[in-house]
């Protein structure tokens, strides 16, 4: 009996595949049976076939992926229909800016991995090791797919991996959509599986590819989201079901997925081959683009300990800052568990930083905006709240207890006083008091108005300029309404600095996308730190205690609620970013300890697309979301310096959550092809 190879799922048409060079161009080799044996035949084209599947699962790291800058924390001109909810099922599918469209390609992902793992066997110029590691490779390309369709869609349906008979009906050929707990439980095995087949560690030329830490990291991953709130026990998800009507989300609370993801950040733990990655403390001290951080207060702890136990000798500023800015390569980051890879052209980090780059000085569009309570939530250098932190929420529902009704400081840095702010580098004057000794994060990350763009790669010829402080009121020489009408300008007064290296410029009369360190940024797709923060929040969820087989089955780990072990988590990222650790009483209430690790899920990972997902697995975004963006008064002048940097709603950018707003809705043109989906709730079905 003819199997098709799982690629009539949403569509009839034929689908298509993309590559980066003519020899992974699989289209010419795959149009029947014939070809699909010869393109197994080869090496070459089974590279090529493995590639084409890769270059399915780099969308996921898009720059145009709406979710990374439709939150609470950032904000992107192209994303505000995100942020309004103003987007629709019914966009023209081949829209680049339509992510619920093109997501659903990922299937075409999931059908090239399992292809291939139906075929590899048959190409005789591979060894039996190299078949194991690159089916190894498939079938997480395949989980990580399936990964990618349940967050943004919740429910989705899963292919039998046996294949489908082409005599069947249309109808037979529909698949509905399977339960949230039988997706995850398959990519939970698979990932376990395929860490089996798949090695520590990847040479410098293949550090795209998957290894046993990657595999075991995206299972954390997704543990995490399964034991979230969001589809653990939700009582509000009881209308999403398949074409029976059966319901496709556990209405009844499991704590024991909590444990379950708790084991598995420790069989990440366990493999004693990633860190933290950290710079030493005197590396670079006295240079404009590489200041000394201010040393952390006395704790009495950290500050008594070198690294790994205390920050006495790293620089938690710039062991920040160069996880991300291309100062360090990839092999050579302890930290990276999984990149998607280089992020070149108009693609990925590279488009990024230029947006962040200021037009003035550096060439970019300045564009990203921080706001005010992305802005707010990074600690003072003591690691108490900014004074004023979150006080435009003051009274709003659910920001009870995380809003400060200290005064914000007043006044402006001057000359002489320079040398009390060392943070903010020599050319500090005029800049905020408000933006004064705060903790190393936030030097790393924020584009605060004055701070100092360092542009090291400029060229005199061109006269270009070197450090630079950015001002951004209205009416200045690098400020708000400087000639530029369309919709690239900075909205909230708060630029972004992370993934900016100093070597930094866009050379835009050449190309817009040309940046010295552009080469050496990679997307931190999976990072150790993510893993530690995994396991101090899932052992905080729990009241008892579990029994979970490691993920080989060599040992069992015991897991509770144990304040020693929820230390082990969360310690080294406080450690690492120069505050001191949480007090006991923090350690000692579930519901405090909480409120503090999202709150650091917030800083640690700001800009690397964890925000959306985070409010939605915590069913925090009703609060988050919808309440009104704050940044600086961008009409204010230089000579009204405190209006300026007075909290202010930014009326440009609306925002709204609405219930239907928990799941992606799915594309009109999906539903027309596969008669037994059923659309979200909330979302329209095609007329």
């Amino acid at each position: 009996m003819k199997k098709l190879v799982y690629y009539i799922l949403l569509s009839i048409s034929a689908l298509s595949f993309s590559a980066c060079t003519d020899y992974i161009n699989v289209d010419k080799y795959f149009y029947d049976q014939v070809s699909l044996d010869s393109a197994f035949s080869k090496r070459i084209y089974v590279d090529g076939w493995l590639s084409s599947a890769y270059s399915v699962m780099n969308k996921l790291g898009e720059y145009k992926e709406p979710f990374r800058w439709a939150s609470d924390d950032l904000y992107h001109p192209d994303m505000k229909e995100y942020v309004e909810g103003s987007y629709s099922a019914d966009k023209p599918k081949g829209d680049e800016n339509a992510g619920e469209s093109r997501l659903w390609k990922y299937y075409e992902g999931i059908r090239k991995a399992s292809t291939f793992l139906d075929n590899v066997d048959r190409c005789p110029e591979l060894t039996m090791d190299e078949i194991a590691d690159m089916k190894g490779q498939a079938r997480f390309l395949r989980a990580y797919c399936y990964w990618a369709l349940i967050r943004v869609f919740g429910p989705v349906p899963l292919i039998p991996l046996e294949g489908l008979d082409a005599d069947l009906s249309y109808e037979e050929l529909s698949l509905p959509r399977a339960h949230f707990d039988e997706i995850v439980s398959f990519i939970d095995t698979e990932l376990a599986e395929t860490a089996r087949l798949l090695p520590m560690r990847r040479t410098v030329n293949n550090l795209g590819r998957p290894t046993r830490g990657a595999a075991l990291g995206l299972r954390a991953r997704v543990l995490l989201y399964a034991a979230s709130p969001l589809y653990n026990g939700n009582l509000d998800f009881f209308n999403v079901v398949d074409n029976k009507g059966n319901q496709l989300i556990s209405q009844t609370y499991d704590e024991s997925k909590w444990a379950k993801a708790a084991a598995a950040a420790k069989d990440v733990m366990d493999l004693n081959i990633y860190g933290l990655h950290v710079a030493n403390y005197n590396a670079s001290e006295g240079n404009i683009a590489y200041p000394k951080t201010i040393a952390p207060p006395a704790d009495g702890d950290f500050s008594e300990q070198d690294w790994p136990n205390g920050w006495r000798n790293i620089d938690p500023f710039q062991s920040y800052r160069e996880l991300f800015d291309g100062s360090i390569i990839a092999s050579q980051n302890e930290e990276l568990i999984f990149t998607r890879g280089i992020n070149q052209g108009n693609e990925g980090i590279g488009i990024m930083v230029v947006h962040q780059l200021p037009r003035s000085g550096g060439g970019g569009y300045g564009s990203h905006g921080m706001t005010q309570k992305q802005c707010d939530a990074y600690y003072m250098n003591d690691g108490e709240d900014c004074p004023g932190m979150n006080d435009m929420y003051r009274g709003y529902a659910g920001y009870e207890g995380r809003y400060n009704t200290d005064p914000r400081p007043a006044g402006y840095v001057e000359a002489s006083e320079l040398a009390q702010y060392p943070e903010l580098g020599p050319l500090g004057e005029g800049v905020s008091k408000q933006y004064v000794r705060r903790e190393p994060r936030f030097y790393a990350s924020v584009a605060y108005n004055g701070s100092t763009w360092h542009f090291l790669n400029a060229e005199d010829s061109k006269n270009e300029e070197k450090n630079i402080p950015i001002f951004y009121y209205r009416g200045g020489y690098k400020g708000y309404n400087n000639g530029y009408t369309s919709g690239y300008t900075l909205q909230t007064g708060i630029g972004v600095k992370k993934y900016v290296h100093p070597d930094d410029i866009s050379y835009t009369e050449k190309t817009a996308y040309d940046q010295t360190r552009l080469e050496k940024k990679t997307d931190p797709a999976i990072r150790y730190a993510e893993i530690l923060m995994i396991y101090a929040e899932a052992l905080n969820e729990l009241t008892g205690s579990y029994d979970i087989p490691s993920w080989d089955g060599n040992k069992v780990h015991s897991v509770s609620r144990d304040i020693n072990e929820m230390k082990k988590g969360i310690r080294p990222v406080r450690c690492r970013a120069g505050l001191p650790d949480y007090s006991m009483e923090v350690y000692s209430s579930q519901d405090k300890f909480r409120t503090k690790l999202k709150r650091e899920w917030q800083i640690e990972f700001f800009a690397e697309g964890h925000r959306y997902w985070d409010l939605r697995r915590w069913m925090d975004a009703p609060v988050e979301e919808a309440t009104p963006v704050y940044g600086c008064n961008m009409l204010a002048t230089e000579a009204m310096k405190d209006q300026f940097h007075t909290p202010t709603m930014c009326t440009t950018l609306p925002t709204i959550f609405a219930t239907k707003m928990w799941l992606w809705p799915i594309n009109h043109e999906e539903l027309k092809h596969n008669i037994n989906l059923i659309q979200n709730p909330g979302w329209t079905n095609p007329e």
